[in-house]
């Protein structure tokens, strides 16, 4: 079925700018042009404006070429098209802006350059006309700060490729009305996006809450636990991540993923949660930067090779193990061990309320990851990394105590193998990969949460449509247990004590609020059965 402007939108809601009306872009690179492609579409007339002369007129030949393409796949009609382009202009100066109800920038990431455009705009467009930037790391309300008529100034930041991507965060600054962020908010929405609301806090909700999905893989590469293959297709394959974040910034550059965690950083005073990573930056000083420039993590190119993860070769499994006490998030594996021919035997005599283990017949234990080392316990202890889904998963990584034998830690390698999975052996490490990830996302959001930066759902919603998380982390927390959460953080608190992983007041009270609730359950379950 082919498709029309009418029906590649829905209907816009009684506060967003009417179609009728002009929707101006300022900036005609791969993001502007984007989101001007997503205005056209839903049926607006678009001005498009270049500080460079001829590129406006490049931009609406590239705009009209995509709108071909579409055509070609099927997903528009040819009469859709030219009415598109008909509503299409290039504008050879501001002044050409002055009818726009909104006004979407998308130029270089300087402060003053944006404060400048702006206080341009002001002189030439009406008192009702909305102006919104497209910035991914400064401050929205300082961008507004010279204004006039600071209310009506707001962040449409869009995910690139905009015509692609649902998310846009709308983004408030200190200044910016009400009425100004639901008008954006309602367009986006009847422009086909997902919109979410969020303070202008550093990073957003987006770029604040995915550091740590960077940060912990770079500080165990930087730790010589793992290589960034072995890594990535830990949190591909285990963590149910689509790309891994090796690869990932890789395709986002290098330079700009680097410039946006030390924005980050630098916006919340060197706090060490966002603390950059030297081995990015020494990427960045010697022009490796991702595919962009043929080389950055990987190799790129015709004849590149990317390197394989580290995958253990098959080795046999033990003829029986031993499950003791309850294995949480963990316990489909027994299930299947059991499929795979393996003697399960079950001992209910752990600790209760303690993770329980699986343990070997050399008497070696594989624990959940849980922040510890494996190298602190009294026993040989091999732990493994936490799964998005233990049924499904197609790698398990294990990191063994230097206390493990060979044996025993074949013995591990085959019994997951024989539960159908890839084994990938790393060096023992705090919290291993996927665990300390997701802890630290999951900690990040409560955090945010709390703050106002966004609302639970948005928050969730941000991070599934704005980097294909495969759960929201304050969701994935709640399947895990926010007690796990907090452990976790609090073991590599203690073993890294520089206040990196000291968990969120946020997280503390959720455990606690958790706590006090089983608590008064508990009593009144007594108290009814005592009457």
């Amino acid at each position: 079925m082919t498709a029309n402007v009418s029906d590649a939108a829905p209907d816009a809601g009684a506060d967003a700018i009417d179609r009728s009306r002009t929707v101006a872009v300022v900036g005609t690179g791969t993001m502007g042009q984007g989101i001007a492609q997503v205005a056209l579409v839903a049926g607006h007339p678009v001005r498009l404006y270049d500080s460079v002369p001829g590129r406006a007129e490049e931009a609406v030949t590239a705009l009209a070429a995509r709108l071909d393409r579409l055509v070609e796949k099927g997903r528009m009609d040819r009469p859709a098209r030219e009415d598109a382009v008909a509503r299409l202009r290039a504008a050879a100066d501001l002044t050409e802006l002055a009818d726009a109800a909104l006004v979407v920038e998308a130029i270089v990431e300087r402060l003053d350059v944006k404060q400048q455009l702006f206080a341009e705009l002001e002189k030439i467009v009406g008192d009702d006309t909305v102006l919104a930037t497209n910035t991914s790391s400064l401050s929205v309300t300082a961008i507004a700060g010279g204004l006039r008529l600071p209310g009506r100034f707001v962040g449409l930041h869009f995910f690139n490729p905009a015509p692609l991507l649902p998310l846009v965060e709308v983004v408030s600054g200190f200044a910016t009305d009400a009425s100004a962020a639901t008008r954006a908010y309602e367009t986006a929405k009847g422009w086909g996006k997902t919109p979410v609301r969020c303070a202008d806090t550093p990073g957003f909700v987006v770029n604040r809450i995915a550091r740590p999905f960077y940060a912990e893989a770079l500080r165990v590469y930087e730790e010589g636990v793992a290589d960034p293959a072995t890594i990535d297709a830990a949190l591909r394959e285990s963590g149910g991540f689509r790309m891994g974040p090796f690869e990932l910034t890789d395709l986002i550059g290098q330079d700009v993923n680097e410039a946006v965690t030390r924005s980050v950083w630098d916006s919340f005073h060197q706090d060490p949660r966002f603390t950059p990573s030297l081995a990015q930056r020494r990427l960045v000083e010697s022009a490796r930067l991702g595919r962009k420039s043929g080389h950055g993590w990987f190799p790129y190119g015709q004849d590149a090779a990317a390197p394989a993860p580290h995958t253990a070769p098959p080795a046999a499994p033990p003829a029986s193990v031993v499950v003791q006490g309850e294995l949480y998030q963990a316990a489909p594996l027994a299930g299947l061990f059991q499929e795979a021919g393996v003697v399960v035997d079950f001992e209910e005599d752990a600790v209760p309320g303690y993770p329980g283990w699986i343990e070997l017949p050399s008497g070696t234990r594989l624990f959940l990851a849980d922040g510890t080392a494996a190298d602190d316990a009294e026993m040989p202890v091999v732990h493994f990394d936490l799964a998005l889904d233990y049924r499904t998963c197609e790698r398990i990584v294990l990191a063994p105590a230097v206390t493990v034998d060979d044996r025993s830690l074949q013995e591990a390698i085959g019994l997951f193998q024989a539960a159908g999975k890839k084994v990938s052996v790393i060096r023992d490490v705090p919290g291993m990969i996927v665990a300390r990830t997701v802890a630290m996302l999951a900690d990040f959001a409560f955090d945010a949460a709390a703050r106002g930066v966004a609302d639970a759902d948005d928050i969730d919603t941000a991070m599934r449509l704005g980097v294909n998380y495969p759960l929201g982390p304050l969701a994935w927390a709640g399947e895990l247990g926010v007690d796990w959460v907090l452990e976790t953080l609090s073991n590599l608190h203690e073993e890294y004590p520089t206040g990196r992983y000291a968990p969120s007041q946020a997280l503390r009270r959720r455990v606690a609020a958790e706590q006090a609730a089983r608590d008064g359950a508990e009593r009144q379950a007594a108290e009814g059965a005592a009457s």
